[in-house]
């Protein structure tokens, strides 16, 4: 089931750039994490670089554990601030279609799309809405 997410910046601009925002999922989890979010303007070298245990600190420790991965999904022509917000997002099951095949909890929380906001401050008390 793919997922589309659509993101807005500060007064509504959509994050744009000229690279790829690409969600990797483990074979299995490595310690707490199951997938790995990453930007690059080359894809292909970056995935063979990751293969290689080069790159990303967390895909080398996982590969140097045995874990494989997968390519999830990708947002092309994306910007490092929309990778960014993927980031703080922190439900990154939710983005991925291969955790919706597979875990019920996230199929059940997996929406067609998922915007990404930024978080208010309420006005009185100042506490995160």
């Amino acid at each position: 089931m793919p997922v589309a997410i659509r993101a807005a910046g500060a007064r509504g601009r959509p994050y744009r750039g000229s690279g790829t925002v690409y969600l990797l999922h483990f074979a299995t989890p490595y310690q707490h994490a199951r997938h790995y979010v990453g930007y690059t303007d080359n894809l292909p070298a970056r995935l063979a670089e990751h293969s290689a245990g080069s790159g990303a600190r967390l895909l080398a420790a996982a590969a140097a554990a045995g874990i494989g991965f997968e390519l999830a999904w990708t947002w092309p022509k994306a910007s490092r601030a929309f990778e960014r917000k993927i980031h703080g997002y922190k439900r990154t099951p939710e983005l991925c279609p291969i955790c919706a095949r597979t875990d019920a909890r996230a199929a059940r929380y997996t929406p067609r799309t998922v915007t990404v906001a930024p978080r208010r401050r309420t006005a009185h008390t100042g506490a995160v809405a």
